[in-house]
């Protein structure tokens, strides 16, 4: 019975990261076909638009010189290959704990197809009202799972805590 739910989980994280990096470059695929660099499209005016920009530096526009990017696209395969290792072949945690890493992997997977195939990242996610960045589909994958890693990670402290308290 253990080796079904098993599979059933493994299948579940590989749909996650599959379809995560679909998501991101069918969005990133729209936004090329339909909009020009610097295009904006109101969503909900001077709050949320689509706006279409190609950043060739890593998260905000950060190193964004030829050997800048050498550099983030190495550190980034090797965290890509480093976290998708652990959890498909190490990771004993728990399945929130899979989420979140399948969806860094995921994340990390569709910006880096970018970064091979364009030489820069289609961003198009701009939440005026919040901040001045513009971001995509991957990007925010990467950020919910290292949200969903901090929370799994902080509910075993506290449930580390509470057995110590039961002793």
């Amino acid at each position: 019975m253990k080796k079904i739910g098993s599979l059933k989980n493994l299948i579940i994280l590989i749909s996650i990261v599959v379809g995560g990096i679909i998501i991101d470059q069918i969005t990133k695929a729209i936004v090329v076909a339909n909009m020009s660099v610097g295009d904006t499209i109101p969503l909900i005016n001077g709050f949320l638009h689509l706006t279409y920009i190609e950043n060739d530096g890593m998260a905000f526009g950060l190193f964004d010189s030829p050997a800048g990017r050498i550099i983030f696209m190495t550190v980034s395969t090797i965290a890509i290959i480093g976290i998708g290792v652990y959890l498909f072949g190490f990771c004993k945690e728990g399945m929130l704990l899979k989420v979140g890493l399948a969806l860094i992997v995921s994340g990390g997977i569709g910006n880096m197809i970018d970064r091979i195939f364009r030489y820069f990242v289609i961003d198009m996610i701009d939440f005026r009202g919040i901040w001045q960045y513009v971001f995509n589909g991957a990007d925010a994958f990467v950020c919910v799972g290292a949200g969903i890693v901090i929370l799994a990670l902080l509910l075993d402290v506290f449930k580390g805590k509470k057995k110590d308290e039961n002793k």
